[in-house]
């Protein structure tokens, strides 16, 4: 099975299975759309196909390269995954990340917030010093020998609890030297009461900061607003730019939010840019359609237009020695995912989980306040492995739509939460968000070439 599609002037060519990736010519490109059906099909069957565009000999010689790089391994491969996924399935699972929602809180009211505010259809609360520390410690008791950990402090707004993150790194210092593990600490903020002194202590302890910004001043004050309705934009740009800065414009992301209100998003990653940052994240709202700033069908076409846009600036930004990386475009030809993670994804519900700061364990930070998705809790453990047991069953074969989509190994079936929310099923997908997931990985691969291209 094979991907062709033109981008940029390039034609390009996936084989899925394999992973390889083709730069073809106009003559390669049309011998392999006739292959791509039946790559069995003789070389006379082809010729004839093409005989009004190109000579016997020039589809001959196509052809053949065609037929060796298939001999390679390199283009029509079989799938060896399919056959092994119900032994995938009873594979063994330790978890080695968590996601404590250390406050339920926040500072700004963003009118997109699938949290309400901090709230997560519930209470607000800051988690204590004892629930964290109880988290940390079921981390380490369910880790088994996986030595590298990793904690997202996540909110609400995480700095509103900020002591409290102090003493939990600390404490899970402490721990690393009892149990011979490693924690990489992580942190979400909006920026509201970043400080020197915060900053300082990130940089000497978390391995990668996560900075909401929205891009132009007047989108993210559109919708990252303080409760009172004032902008934050002006307050939080100077700290940010301070904080790249201050690690070497690594280890960072600045992370935003396009909606239905800002589908040129591509000025808004190009305005993170100009103003200095070079690890960026926009990403498209999901939201139900209820919402005036939700993402349609219908806008599909205009953002599949802001992603190729932003890919050719991307590179020759990069060729003019000014270039950035932007998060939905970078892809890893030669190593990437493990296979677990080409199949499976996230790991959300078995891997990963959300922890509520009264100590409830969810699935990720998209089920918190879905009841029916409560797995036990920090005094008890796990107590719904049944829960647990359908998350593991997740994967790209247990999607139909997935099955046969030539992404399937990038994208790794799609987010659980975001097939929750429009089709009541874990095991299924956002449709939106797939048609733009597929668009994504046609410019990564696409920008790749380019770049390798550019001597």
């Amino acid at each position: 099975m094979i991907h062709l599609y033109k981008n940029n002037g390039y034609n390009m060519v996936l084989d899925i299975n394999s992973g390889s990736v083709h730069v073809v010519d106009d003559l390669v490109y049309d011998v392999l759309e006739q292959l791509q059906p039946d790559p069995g099909i003789s070389g006379e069957q082809v010729a004839d196909a093409l005989s009004e565009k190109y000579s016997p000999s020039e589809i001959a010689e196509a052809f053949e390269e065609c037929r060796e790089l298939q001999k390679e391994g390199m283009l029509f491969t079989e799938d060896v995954y399919r056959g092994a996924i119900d032994h995938f399935q009873e594979r063994p699972v330790v978890v080695k990340a968590l996601c404590l929602h250390i406050a339920h809180d926040c500072n700004l009211a963003c009118r997109y917030c699938f949290a309400e505010e901090g709230e997560y259809h519930g209470r607000r609360a800051l988690m204590s010093l004892e629930v964290g520390k109880k988290a940390l410690d079921f981390l380490i008791a369910n880790s088994g020998s996986r030595r590298n950990l990793e904690v997202d402090f996540f909110g609400g707004e995480p700095l509103m609890n900020w002591q409290v993150v102090k003493d939990l790194v600390a404490y899970g210092r402490e721990q690393e030297k009892k149990h011979d593990k490693n924690f990489r600490f992580t942190l979400t903020t909006n920026g509201v009461l970043l400080n020197d002194e915060i900053m300082e202590f990130c940089n000497r302890e978390m391995g990668n900061v996560v900075l909401s910004i929205d891009g132009r001043k007047e989108v993210h004050d559109r919708m990252r607003p303080f409760r009172k309705g004032a902008g934050s934009y002006d307050l939080i740009v100077p700290k940010f730019l301070k904080f790249a800065e201050s690690r070497q414009q690594n280890n960072y992301y600045v992370r935003g939010t396009f909606t239905h209100y800002n589908l040129d998003f591509a000025a808004d990653v190009l305005h993170l840019a100009d103003l200095g940052f070079r690890q960026i994240s926009v990403e498209p709202v999901v939201a139900p359609p209820s919402e005036d700033y939700a993402i349609r069908k219908e806008d599909l076409p205009v953002i599949m237009e802001q992603y190729d846009l932003l890919a050719r600036e991307m590179i020759r930004r990069e060729k003019e020695g000014r270039g950035f990386n932007f998060f939905h475009f970078m892809i890893d030809l030669t190593g990437g995912p493990c296979v677990y993670k080409r199949l499976s994804g996230c790991g959300s519900g078995t891997e990963y989980l959300a922890v509520t700061p009264w100590g409830d364990f969810y699935p990720c930070h998209q089920f918190v306040g879905e009841e029916q998705f409560c797995l036990g809790n920090v005094d008890e453990g796990i107590v719904r492995q049944d829960i647990c047991g359908e998350f593991r069953k997740c994967n790209v074969y247990s999607k139909q739509e997935c099955a046969d989509c030539f992404a399937r190994f990038y994208c790794s079936g799609g987010c659980a939460a975001n097939s929750w929310n429009f089709t009541g099923n874990i095991n299924d997908v956002y449709e939106i968000g797939c048609a733009m997931q597929r668009k994504r990985i046609e410019c990564a691969l696409m920008i790749k070439a380019a770049l390798a291209d550019r001597d």
